[in-house]
């Protein structure tokens, strides 16, 4: 853009400075009429006055305050992968706790079963004493269940490992929401994804520490050395700040800035984040609800809408089989009939795990929800009918009699490849969204009610595995996960939005009605009061109002 002198101002170095609103403070722009000097001076530069900030704050600091948040959520791996190594030790004739495979099962279902409990109460907890106590209350039931599994009796402590286990997954589910919910308040657009996203970090990792962990130590250790994550995140968490937008909520505003100064640093403009969340507060009447007045908000479409969406996404990715190989995994690679040592695929599983979770957080960001989706349930669902078609295959050709598999590195390819697309799309993206795409004023209660619904769907399959083998055999069970998933892309081609890049208020605006789409040129439709709606009259094209 030229001036009135004719000299160049870089107008994106503009736009950079200081983002999409209205220049707070004046600019000093100085103009060269000579062509001497660098490149750079010919065209011109702009500089801020000192007063001046920029939108974006310390992504360090937003990283950090993630990461304490998410640590809990490897307590949520650790609960999942626990049973994998351990039920093969306590099914051996040398176990001191021997077991059959009914209690096997309960083993490794208890913990899903009293999760939808813990989310439940997380939901309200976050509500009403905030999201950075919730978050410290999480971490003690985690504690003890952990404990208390380490110290069972030998012959007579199956109880005590069945109370264990309800415990860890009690605070498993408590964890789920506040840490996700925290993530996406203390975090800006521009971070909020990929950081979201490091609670299915944390979820790979516990798995992965428990396949190599228990497979080199015994299952009492093993559930000793899990204690200490809960007691670490216990510890950092009693120095993280509250959520500046949860403070908002609650009308305490000097709070809330000295919270986002924390998260944001000393060199982002605050008081204008500040004030966007106060104006946003006011706009749609934030503030503690009764219970009348909560179910009221659920119900509502800017809650009730993206519920609905997000419980359908978690049922048909947990019915595409995440969590019973993730549960049962060592069965699961006896059963295939694959011929590599089942505790080196297993661990090396937890491997392919992480390393695609860290992937897919990375490609959110770039990518967006709804591509990562798609990917996650085609490329599930055409695997796990791979993994089911071998078994098949193998159940009908040994019917003529004992034939020596062949290509056994098949069912681990397959096996393998589907835990790759799963935790790129599947094990990320809902989870991400569920920090997203609620209202402010009911975010907890609602974020805490849809993890409760997805540990539902955990328990469901877990628990549902052995006796759907029994009816429909290995590869009939395998081949309905596989059908399920490829069934659900038309869901998410349907409904899943896409929320990559777009602030809390956009979205919470679109799911009200308020804006038509979420797009960058989203139309918003404006709120008037009904007292000062006035009609307009319009006359027919060519005439005049009388």
């Amino acid at each position: 853009m030229k001036s009135v002198t004719g000299s160049m101002v870089d107008v994106e170095s503009l736009k950079a400075l200081v983002g999409d609103a209205p220049l707070a403070v004046p600019l000093v722009v100085p103009l060269k009429t000579s062509r001497s000097g660098s490149r750079a001076e010919n065209l011109g530069s702009a500089h801020l006055l000192p007063e001046a900030r920029p939108r974006r704050g310390s992504s360090l600091r937003q990283v950090l305050m993630s990461f304490i948040a998410n640590l809990g959520t490897i307590n949520t791996g650790m609960a999942f992968g626990f049973s994998a190594v351990v039920i093969p030790q306590l099914v051996s004739p040398t176990s001191d706790i021997t077991i059959d495979e009914n209690q096997a099962s309960w083993i490794a279902s208890l913990s899903s079963a009293s999760t939808p409990v813990g989310c439940i109460l997380s939901g309200w907890l976050m509500d009403a004493i905030g999201r950075k106590r919730a978050l410290l209350l999480t971490e003690i039931p985690l504690l003890l269940g952990w404990l208390l599994i380490a110290t069972a009796a030998p012959v007579s402590g199956l109880y005590q490992i069945y109370a264990g286990r309800l415990l860890v997954g009690l605070g498993s589910g408590m964890v789920g929401a506040p840490a996700r919910v925290y993530t996406g308040e203390v975090t800006q657009p521009h971070l909020r994804g990929t950081l979201s996203a490091l609670a299915s970090v944390g979820v790979s990792l516990g798995v992965l520490l428990e396949y190599s962990v228990g497979s080199c130590v015994s299952w009492r250790l093993l559930a000793g050395l899990s204690s200490i994550v809960p007691s670490l995140a216990l510890l950092l968490t009693l120095l993280a700040p509250e959520s500046p937008a949860w403070l908002v909520s609650r009308g305490r505003h000097q709070e809330a800035s000295d919270s986002l100064f924390r998260v944001r640093g000393a060199n982002c403009d605050v008081q204008r984040e500040l004030d966007d969340m106060r104006a946003f507060a006011e706009r749609n009447n934030l503030a503690k609800l009764g219970w009348r007045d909560t179910f009221k908000e659920l119900v509502k479409p800017a809650a009730a809408k993206p519920f609905l969406i997000l419980v359908a996404y978690f049922g048909i990715y947990q019915f595409s089989g995440v969590n019973t190989i993730t549960f049962y995994a060592v069965h699961v690679f006896t059963e295939s009939g694959a011929s590599m040592d089942k505790y080196l695929a297993t661990i090396l599983l937890g491997v392919v795990r992480l390393l695609f979770t860290v992937a897919g957080c990375v490609a959110l960001r770039r990518c967006g929800r709804r591509p990562l989706t798609l990917t996650s349930s085609i490329g599930c669902g055409v695997c796990m009918v791979g993994l089911g078609g071998y078994m098949l295959a193998w159940e009908v050709w040994s019917e003529g009699g004992d034939i020596t598999r062949t290509a056994t590195w098949f069912p681990v390819a397959c096996i393998f490849l589907y835990t790759a697309f799963c935790t790129t799309g599947f094990l990320i993206v809902p989870w991400v969204m569920i920090g997203e795409v609620y209202p402010s004023n009911v975010r907890g209660l609602i974020g805490g009610l849809t993890t409760c619904a997805a540990h539902m769907f955990v328990f469901l399959v877990v628990k549902s595995f052995p006796l759907m083998e029994s009816l429909m055999g290995h590869s009939g069970t395998f081949l309905m996960y596989g059908f399920i998933s490829i069934f659900g892309t038309a869901f998410f081609w349907l409904f899943l939005p896409e929320t990559k890049g777009r602030s809390l208020q956009e979205i919470e605006d679109y799911f009200s009605g308020r804006s038509d789409s979420l797009g960058k040129h989203a139309k918003k439709t404006p709120v008037i009061s009904s007292s000062a709606q006035q009609k307009i009259l319009v006359p027919p094209k060519g005439q005049a109002l009388p």
